[in-house]
């Protein structure tokens, strides 16, 4: 009688854990979990993207600021060396020479120009890429925290019903004999988590598998009885 009442534990036991198991694998598998993964890795990318954007459009200013600098002191030596020339006073050769010399810084500050507009518009493409990055990621982020908040709440739910079952588990283990309980685990470990089937007219409720009377009689003689098709604790 003491076995029947242990076994009866058992399969109550396994009701518990199966509903333990259930509420594991629905926190592990909520369908928000895979847009939060989603928005995630897309604030993620968005905010590699924006870093990227900063740093090019530091570096357009940079340049922008070097080359400004450069055309300010091209402009000035033109001046001086125009002034020289137009002032006179030169021989042949040398004027020749300042002539020359005046054309190159012509041309070089007319290439430094080229590049300061060129940089301008580089800067200006990056401040506007970098504006709507900044948005985007603002709106990547708010998504993410909403399904946060969500993953709370639904794991605050699924939390608060695991604490009763497990508490509704400590109830049952003590009941059961240790060696019982020792089988039970390891079978449920290779037996995708049930262990124990009920024997209701002939047929294991574990493998759902019809036993024949002879079959009945040497598994219930068993201690504790077993299925002979899949070895699960059998429950008369």
């Amino acid at each position: 009688m003491e076995q029947l009442r242990s076994l009866a534990d058992l399969l109550d036991l396994q009701d518990v854990d199966l509903q333990i198991d259930r509420l594991l694998h629905e926190r592990q598998s909520l369908p928000v979990l895979a847009e939060f993964r989603a928005a995630h890795e897309r604030v993620e990318a968005l905010t590699r993207e924006r870093d990227e954007v900063a740093v090019a459009l530091r570096e357009s200013d940079l340049g922008l600021d070097k080359t400004s600098g450069e055309l300010e002191m091209a402009q000035l030596k033109l001046s001086q060396e125009q002034n020289r020339l137009y002032a006179g006073g030169l021989s042949a050769r040398d004027a020749d020479y300042l002539r020359r010399e005046v054309e190159m810084l012509q041309r070089k500050q007319s290439d430094m120009e080229d590049e300061i507009l060129d940089l301008m518009e580089k800067k200006e493409q990056h401040e506007a890429a970098l504006e709507v990055l900044v948005a985007e990621l603002e709106q990547a982020e708010a998504t993410k925290q909403r399904h946060e908040a969500a993953i709370a709440e639904a794991w605050e739910t699924i939390d608060a019903e695991l604490a009763i079952k497990e508490t509704r588990k400590g109830d049952i283990v003590p009941l059961i004999d240790e060696d019982l309980l020792d089988l039970y685990e390891s079978l449920r470990a290779t037996k995708e988590g049930v262990a124990v089937g009920r024997l209701a007219d002939g047929v294991c409720g574990g493998c759902h598998l019809a036993l024949t009377a002879a079959e009945q009689l040497e598994a219930t003689r068993a201690h504790p009885p077993r299925c002979i098709h899949c070895r699960r604790i059998l429950v008369p």
